[in-house]
């Protein structure tokens, strides 16, 4: 470890920068290229596939190279299987069925197998279902009459089936074979059941919207009505003579969203009754407790800062609201995923960021409260507890911003132990019961290794190590990804640098930033980037000095930290990455007039505003799928943030591209899918009507039909080449 220390410009404070790591040799083995990652897949790495775990949590079943599906023993390394599903046995009606996923019943002896799996929107898709019995080897299609349905869940007393066909719900009786609906007039575009609309999908991260009841008697349900939210039009151009129109709803920042409503359905009668809410916009998450048959849902106003806990005893005659705990904040309350029910049935573990940090809290029904973990950093996930001794998991970022590590802690706040390696980043799968899980760790310059851990962090076997892919990397010699910290005073910010193949500290390199900035996503971690990575690694191999900085209102470094831009989304994420760029330019091995960046989605909206704002640092900006002003996003993510045009003029206003291409002075690339379903290529034809309007020029490409990640066929190695030649034409 070196630190580099010198005078900032116009200040008698010191400026550091710390790197951490060392540097390889620089000599090169092989030659990289983008066909090579982008078309050959050549550095892809293996995870670990089809894992599930039994609910003795001693077993664990995986799909090997043949398809079939083999059950092991985790207290047996030596365990190579036995094969619960042998894959000739997919057929029907004589032809073979390709699983591509699967799931067991409560009693483990049926599968649910799906297959032609077809993706919507980000999370949304359907399938083909199957039932599968162990025992007899029969595969019998769900419904043929309904064919592909998405979201299909067993009861949890094995006897039947939930699914969602066409905006309703339908269970199947397994025993009788019969399938009623449930639900009626769901429509598209109208009246949605049993699943989710466009922006529940994409801003609270989930598409199932019904849960059995833990007697399987109930089901519960939210349904949306559409009907005044505005339709959004993407055109596909196909092999016919006029385009295809997709219509689906959208609401934009300030405009209507869907009446959201929670029902409660009898299974036996298929009747419904609505259970009565007040005074909230959303409905983000809810879940049974599991030994009373009561309901806990949340709900949240429309500026997403009082959150409410609702209990519903749904054994009772008279069904009533009951708010049990309320969260208010002055900007936002987060929704995640860090929600579980204790055993005792009268309380559950809620992450918070109530003390300045997101940390587990135990909040009991009557709305009593104890914090569980306590400190400076931040809990990033809470995997769930153990009951039998009311240990509970998680990862946090005790130890940096850049690190995730795992943790255990009794639910009383004692007996906190650090089960995984307190550098890198880890994560975990657990098994049933808690006592074991799947680990999976890496570092900014090595692959990830996934093993079979016992819940002290005890490390049983190794499943995957990507030696393979190591191999190819040491081949390669690359000079690793160093990370530095950027001290301006009041705030330190994380950054991380590739240098240049055959790095020469008295010469003088171009600059590739890469950027991201946004809430709720960190670009600077400890952990492997995937193709990202190894396109970094060959513009280091070009000579270009690659680098990345997360500004403020990025993660895990407090509320504050994170909150920061409230209001005014932009404002100090561009300010940061403008002195950061200031401050490297310093560095004697910098050419100070070649800065260029790159940034994809929040990234492009930075990179947009760096080539404006920042005209006098920055000489080259590539802007893939970018935001250009908050108005055209959807009103979940921007009024988390921001609050509603109306509200907030100024915020949207003074921090949106499109009102800065008049300072426009280097080469810009804007690159949008004109089917982006998630950031609307309408934020690049705004765009590019300002630049048309103040007379400055720029370069644009657009791919046809392709969504907000721009993939499919040959297109990522298309677009990554375009980029590649673009840099090293103009920085």
């Amino acid at each position: 470890m070196t630190m580099i220390y010198y005078l900032q410009k116009n200040s008698t404070r010191l400026f550091a920068i710390t790197f951490c790591g060392f540097l390889f040799s620089s000599s090169f083995a092989q030659q990289l290229s983008v066909e090579a990652i982008w078309k050959n897949y050549e550095y892809v790495d293996q995870s670990v596939d089809g894992f599930n775990s039994m609910k003795d949590g001693i077993h664990y079943t995986r799909v090997d190279e043949n398809g079939n599906i083999r059950k092991f023993d985790i207290t047996n390394a030596k365990d190579q299987g036995t094969i619960i599903v042998d894959a000739s046995t997919l057929k029907y009606d004589d032809k073979a069925i390709r699983m591509e996923d699967y799931e067991f019943n409560s009693d483990e002896s049926k599968l649910l197998i799906k297959t032609n799996i077809q993706s919507i929107y980000r999370r949304s898709y359907t399938a083909f279902y199957y039932l599968y019995d162990i025992a007899s080897k029969k595969l019998t299609p769900l419904d043929q009459d309904h064919p592909k349905q998405t979201l299909a869940d067993y009861s949890p007393d094995g006897t039947k089936v939930a699914f969602v066909y066409k905006n309703d719900i339908f269970v199947k009786d397994l025993a009788k074979g019969t399938v009623r609906k449930m639900t009626e007039k769901g429509k598209k575009n109208k009246i949605i059941n049993g699943t989710t609309d466009w922006v529940y999908e994409e801003e609270f991260a989930i598409t199932k919207g019904f849960y059995w009841s833990p007697d399987s008697k109930k089901i519960a349900f939210l349904c949306f009505n559409e009907e005044n939210v505005r339709d959004y039009h993407l055109d596909y151009f196909k092999d016919s003579l006029y385009p295809t129109v997709y219509d689906y709803k959208y609401p934009k920042a300030g405009e209507d969203n869907s009446k959201v409503t929670i029902h409660l359905l009898d299974v036996k009668s298929a009747k419904s009754t609505q259970l009565a809410l007040t005074n909230y916009e959303y409905i983000p998450r809810l879940t049974w407790v599991k030994k009373s048959n009561k309901l806990l849902l949340l709900t949240l106003n429309r500026h997403q800062n009082e959150l409410k806990y609702h209990l519903f005893d749904c054994a009772a005659k008279k069904i009533v609201d009951k708010v049990i705990y309320t969260e208010t904040s002055k900007t936002y309350v987060e929704i995640d995923d860090n929600l579980s029910v204790l055993n005792d049935d009268m309380s559950f573990l809620r992450a918070s960021e109530e003390d300045g940090y997101n940390h587990i809290y135990r909040i009991y029904f009557d709305g009593k409260k104890e914090q569980i973990t306590k400190g400076k950093f931040d809990i990033i996930q809470l995997y769930g507890i153990d009951n039998s001794n009311e240990f509970l998991y998680y990862s946090s970022a005790e130890n940096g911003a850049i690190s995730k590590a795992i943790y255990k802690i009794k639910v009383d706040g004692t007996g906190k132990t650090l089960i995984s390696l307190p550098s890198g980043y880890s994560d975990a799968q657990f098994t049933a019961g808690y006592n074991y899980f799947i680990k999976s760790y890496s570092t900014a310059n090595t692959p990830t290794v996934y093993s079979l851990c016992d819940n002290s962090g005890k490390m049983l076997q190794v499943l995957e190590d990507n030696k393979e892919l190591q191999n190819k990397l040491d081949a390669l010699k690359l000079n690793p990804k160093e990370f530095m910290t950027f001290d301006f005073g009041d705030y330190s910010l994380n950054g991380w640098m590739i240098k240049p193949k055959n790095f020469d500290p008295n010469k003088k390199y171009p600059v590739y930033m890469t950027v991201y900035g946004g809430p709720g996503s960190n670009e600077v971690t400890d952990d492997w980037g995937g193709m990202n990575y190894m396109y970094q690694q060959l513009l280091a191999e070009n000579g270009y000095i690659v680098c990345s900085v997360d500004p403020r209102g990025t993660m895990y470094q407090g509320a504050e930290f994170k909150k920061s831009t409230y209001l005014q989304l932009g404002k100090l994420e561009i300010e940061d990455v403008i002195k950061t760029a200031k401050e490297l330019q310093k560095l004697n091995y910098v050419d100070a007039d070649r800065f260029g960046i790159m940034g994809w989605s929040y990234g492009g909206f930075m990179a947009s505003l760096a080539i404006t704002k920042g005209a006098d640092v920055f000489k080259m900006a590539i802007a893939v799928a970018p935001v250009t002003n908050w108005k055209y996003y959807d009103n979940i993510y921007t009024e988390r943030f921001m609050r509603t045009p109306k509200e907030n003029k100024d915020g949207y206003e003074k921090n949106s591209p499109v009102n800065f291409a008049k300072d426009l002075k280097g080469k810009y690339l804007l690159i949008h899918g004109t089917g982006d379903d998630n950031v609307h290529v309408q934020n690049s034809f705004e765009m590019i009507n300002a630049m048309v309007k103040a007379n400055k020029q720029f370069d644009l490409f657009v791919y046809p039909n392709k969504d907000h990640g721009i993939y499919g066929g040959n297109t990522r190695n298309h677009l990554f080449n375009m980029m590649f030649e673009y840099t090293k034409k103009n920085l």
